[in-house]
């Protein structure tokens, strides 16, 4: 099994969730061993997604360093795990990701649209060997070793429409495709006015994000899933874990987790050298592993 990147380059516009103005975003084919990389344009700054550039985890995933940031990258970052690629180049001309639908699905399209090669490069996966958790109070995330990958999130909102909500998901591209990539990002009418009023949420909007009440969504043409908050927040989860650098080959488990829980986890999961193992898909071991491709 080897590394995949683009085949050929692919452009979009989308509008930025929290400055609500457009942003053009490219999507460029890197060589083996590049990893993901975030170029802004408009900086003439790179940055490499991966734990130590995080910058910020309070409502998204922020790269950035003295020179500038890239907010909400997850969505992104979710699409291109869910499709096995492993080069990968972002160009943005602003400080975030567009937000599309506030789901990945449109990422998904461009993906498509961009096709996938194979380098001379075997594909790397990191093997989780022992369990590593990240708790605050009872909200936790969780790697464990397993045999076959699987996601189990729980939510609990204190709110009648979402209460507390629970999905089994088994990694492969179909699944993903299929199950997550189409839960949209949500937010409460309740905190519309205080993030405006610190110049958030601006692009935010019923066309890119689920809003709930007290007792009812405002969106005319309701959920796409019946539990799609709780998909979202897998939807998250699988590109916030995506700055380890590899597909994790392990049980990912949640209940209320967050960026910055994940983000947690992420360092965690570096700094034990015991807690996994770097394998190179050779033809002699990657059966063991391919249906995490799939």
């Amino acid at each position: 099994m080897k590394q995949l990147t683009l085949a050929r380059s692919v452009k979009g516009v989308g509008i930025g969730l929290h400055k609500g103005e457009p942003i053009e975003i490219t999507l460029e084919p890197l060589e083996a061993d590049s990893g993901i990389v975030f170029f802004r344009s408009d900086l003439n700054a790179s940055y490499k997604a991966i734990p130590e550039n995080v910058i910020n985890t309070q409502m998204a995933t922020v790269l950035g360093d003295d020179r500038g940031f890239i907010s909400t990258i997850e969505h992104l970052m979710s699409a291109i795990n869910a499709y096995g690629i492993d080069n990968v180049r972002i160009v943005l001309n602003a400080n975030e990701a567009p937000v599309m639908d506030g789901s990945s699905i449109s990422f998904c399209m461009m993906l498509d649209e961009a096709g996938v090669v194979e380098l001379d490069a075997p594909k790397k996966i990191m093997v989780i060997k022992k369990p590593i958790e990240v708790r605050d109070g009872n909200k936790f995330v969780r790697l464990i070793p397993t045999k076959e990958p699987r996601i189990n999130y729980t939510i609990k909102f204190d709110n009648a429409v979402i209460g507390e909500q629970t999905y089994n998901f088994e990694f492969s591209k179909k699944n993903y495709i299929e199950n997550i990539a189409r839960a949209r990002t949500f937010g409460f009418l309740k905190d519309v006015q205080m993030l405006r009023d610190k110049n958030l949420a601006l692009g935010g909007s019923l066309e890119n994000t689920i809003v709930v009440d007290e007792s009812r969504i405002l969106n005319p043409e309701g959920l796409r899933f019946k539990d799609e908050f709780v998909r979202h927040k897998i939807l998250d989860a699988i590109g916030d874990l995506t700055l380890l650098g590899y597909r994790v080959f392990g049980d990912y488990i949640s209940f209320a987790g967050s960026h910055h829980l994940n983000h947690l986890l992420t360092k965690e999961v570096l700094k034990d050298k015991e807690a996994y193992e770097i394998v190179s898909l050779e033809k002699a071991n990657e059966k063991a592993y391919e249906k995490v491709f799939a």
